[in-house]
């Protein structure tokens, strides 16, 4: 009748086994020290990574404090030279997105609106989920500045589309209302103010909304009598 082994216990066969792993180490020398070498060299190299983009994000957020009070100091050349340099050499960083955003409105307070829109173009679709709205919002104003409402109404659009929550919601539904109206698309307004009154009632917004929506219609109603 067979025994069992008790837990613990080497066996034969793990003895064979090993003995052929050590054979095969000895007789493939040059590969298991390569193999050995490769495995280091990975989690060194994960260990550098990993050292490199924490300095990286410190050094980016260092940068950033300082283009900060740069721009709220309205020193806006030398904030526009920081907040550069922090997109370029800390691509992929949350203060490279921030520093987007900032450079925006740099460019939007010097007038420079062209300029804020080719960079917002850029940087709001593929911006990160907390940054996407102000970069869809302020692409609404630089367009909005330029005399183009269709373009400002679809960026709120954008804006309202990626906003989480509701008052930011309500207030980019609300700009895209008053551009679509300043293009001449009061359907689009009229869509727009409705959804604030029916789903974001409780934003502060609302009330702003039922006023357009009450000129509007009434404008619509007075126009459809006319004929």
């Amino acid at each position: 009748m067979a025994t069992a082994t008790p837990a613990g216990t080497r066996t034969a066969g793990d003895d064979d086994a090993l003995a052929r792993i050590l054979a095969w180490v000895k007789s493939h020398r040059q590969i298991s020290i390569w193999g050995a070498v490769i495995v280091v060299g990975a989690a060194g190299l994960f260990w550098w990574n990993a050292l490199s983009t924490e300095q990286s994000q410190l050094n980016a957020s260092r940068a950033l404090g300082s283009a900060r009070l740069a721009f709220e100091s309205r020193n806006f050349p030398l904030a526009s030279s920081e907040l550069s340099r922090i997109v370029e050499n800390y691509s992929g960083t949350n203060a490279a997105q921030e520093a987007n955003l900032l450079l925006a409105q740099v460019r939007l307070a010097q007038g420079q609106n062209e300029s804020a829109i080719e960079l917002l173009r850029k940087f709001a679709p593929g911006a990160g989920r907390a940054y996407r709205p102000q970069a869809y919002g302020l692409l609404g104003a630089a367009y909005e500045n330029t005399a183009h409402p269709r373009e400002a109404a679809l960026a709120y659009q954008s804006a309202a589309e990626a906003a989480w929550m509701p008052f930011l919601k309500a207030q980019y539904l609300s700009d895209a209302g008053r551009a679509w109206t300043a293009g001449g698309d009061t359907a689009k307004a009229v869509a727009d103010y409705q959804e604030i009154v029916s789903k974001l009632d409780s934003t502060s917004t609302v009330t702003e909304a039922k006023v357009r929506l009450g000129e509007l219609t009434r404008g619509a109603a007075a126009a459809g009598t006319m004929k």
